[in-house]
């Protein structure tokens, strides 16, 4: 329908995300740090229950063994496949952090052959497949990530983007992500948009705001020859005008006119 009524021109493009509230409450989720306290703990139990079992102790009345046994079992056993999800995650995360870890450190090192002296700054961290304590999984909704939401604080959430037309306000690509921040949503919005049928125009400009810039995603847009204009640092919605005006080269006269001659 766009390309009928000629509005497919699609010169210069906006990428922004949203956080959208997954049907299921934070306090659903299990981290992998608290994950093993439990684990701990619950050994503990099932070890303590078993001990008083062998010594044929008198039990507290009401307390049946087995059932509080089987109980701290069963929790055991989804605890185990919550830890196993994680680790898995943690596994995948991996592959995609050693790919940069890689890149980072060949082009560290082709500087320091080129120049012939150690480069600057601190050498990246080597990423490591061990889970980190705040790696989690949703018993409600286990894609749903737990994510920083405007107004301050967490929820469980999704990371919706759009790639809009500046002119018409057509949405170009739309995309539903479980990662938290922007950095890395430029990539996949160009291969998307490299999806679309051929006689579709391919935007030249991309408009972001400073969440998305980084190295990589200028690179990306430089690759798929779209020019990319990103805020570098993140500014206020209102700034007043002294503070403005004090950045340019000649400052604005508050007082009356200086005439010469």
């Amino acid at each position: 329908m766009a390309r009928e009524n000629g509005l497919s021109r699609f010169g210069t493009v906006s990428l922004d995300g949203t956080k959208i509230h997954a049907n299921a409450s934070r306090h659903s989720a299990l981290s992998y740090g608290h994950a093993e306290q439990l684990e701990a703990k619950l050994k503990a139990e099932v070890a303590e229950l078993l001990k008083l079992a062998d010594e044929a102790t008198a039990l507290p009345e009401g307390m049946n063994l087995p059932e509080e046994i089987q109980r701290r079992e069963d929790r055991l056993a989804a605890i185990d496949e919550a830890k196993r999800k994680i680790e898995s995650r943690a596994r995948e995360r991996f592959e995609g952090d050693q790919a940069e870890y890689e890149a980072k450190m060949a082009a560290r090192q082709a500087k320091e052959a080129a120049t012939g002296k150690k480069a600057r700054g601190k050498e990246p961290t080597p990423p490591t497949v061990v889970p980190r304590p705040t790696d989690q999984v949703n018993y409600t909704d286990e894609e749903s990530r737990i994510m920083p939401v405007a107004g301050g604080g967490f929820e469980q959430c999704y990371n919706a983007q759009a790639t809009v037309d500046v002119d018409s306000l057509l949405i170009l690509v739309p995309s539903v992500t479980q990662d938290v921040n922007d950095q890395q949503q430029i990539e996949p919005a160009i291969e998307q948009r490299g999806a679309l049928p051929q006689d579709v125009a391919r935007p030249h400009r991309l408009l972001a705001d400073t969440g998305f810039l980084s190295e990589k995603n200028v690179e990306s847009c430089d690759k798929a020859q779209i020019e990319p204009m990103m805020a570098i640092k993140r500014e206020g919605h209102y700034t007043p005008w002294q503070e403005r005006l004090a950045t340019t080269r000649r400052p604005y006269r508050t007082g009356p006119p200086q005439w010469s001659g």
